[in-house]
Order: C-alpha cells, then structure tokens, then sequence
C-alpha cells in the first residue's frame, strides 16, 4: 500500500512583552512542554488567521500577525512526522482572563530568554528556541510574502 507523506503545516506566534516571551506549558504525550501558542492550519485558512486563532485558544490573548519571522521544517526525531512551521510577530491585543484554554493545554505564562534557555530540556521542539533567536536577532519579511488564495 502506497501512502502518500504531507507534513503537518502549524503556526507559531513569538510574542514578547517587556522582554519576555508569551508561552503555553502543555501535556504532550513526552510529558509537560513548553512551546509557544501554536497549532494546526485548518482546511480553508489563512496561515495569519490560523496564528491568530490558535494564540487566542492556547493563550487567551487576542494577537494580530504582522511579520513573518521563518518557515522551519523539523523532522521529529522518532522519524513519524514532519512539522512546516510558519512563526509570526505581531501586535498583542486584549487578554479574556476568563477564557477556558485548548485541552491540554496547562497555563499561558510570560518568560525571559535566560529563562526559555534553562528550560530548554522541557521545549516542545528546538524550534521554541529557534524562532525565539530569530525573533531577536530582527528577522521579520512582510506578510505579503505569503499569498492566500480563497
């Protein structure tokens, strides 16, 4: 039986604050991660409404994309799949401190860069680092780069 291979195309919002990064501790099935508000694209949507939606769920901070910072590919290292990551900067909106957040989905916290790095171990990827590096080191291409088509 042939199949045929896709990889998991997600979205990530680096988000920071006051020199801190906005991240989700979430259960994974490697135990309890840190990662930033990331997801899925669903069928039918934009990567930068995607990023939105999954940064209000995991979050509850409303978030508008205005940057890309990179695509990463990361083939897990259990070989199984592969992740097409699209992390975005943006503009932090309201936070709904009442919302419930995504299953799994533990806390929505604020950290340091030293503090992202001595949690290192507990990432959900190395992409977390990844995109947190990039981000400081001023990577941004314009949204235009990306064309959705409805």
């Amino acid at each position: 039986m042939n199949s045929i291979w896709k990889p998991n195309v997600t979205v990530a919002a680096v988000v920071e604050r006051d020199g801190k990064f906005l991240v989700v501790e979430e259960e994974t099935d490697d135990g309890v991660r840190f990662n930033q508000p990331a997801g899925h694209l669903d069928e039918g949507e934009s990567l930068v409404a995607a990023c939105a939606r999954e940064t209000l769920e995991e979050s509850a901070w409303h978030f508008a994309p205005s940057a890309l910072i990179g695509i990463y590919q990361w083939p897990r290292p259990a070989g199984d799949i592969t992740y097409l990551r699209f992390a975005f900067s943006g503009e932090l909106g309201a936070h709904e401190a009442g919302r419930a957040l995504d299953t799994g989905i533990l806390r929505a916290l604020w950290l340091t860069p030293a503090e992202l790095e001595a949690t290192r171990d507990r990432h959900r990827s190395p992409l977390v680092m990844q995109c947190v590096a990039d981000y400081l080191a001023g990577r941004r291409f314009p949204l235009d780069v990306i064309r959705h088509y409805s």
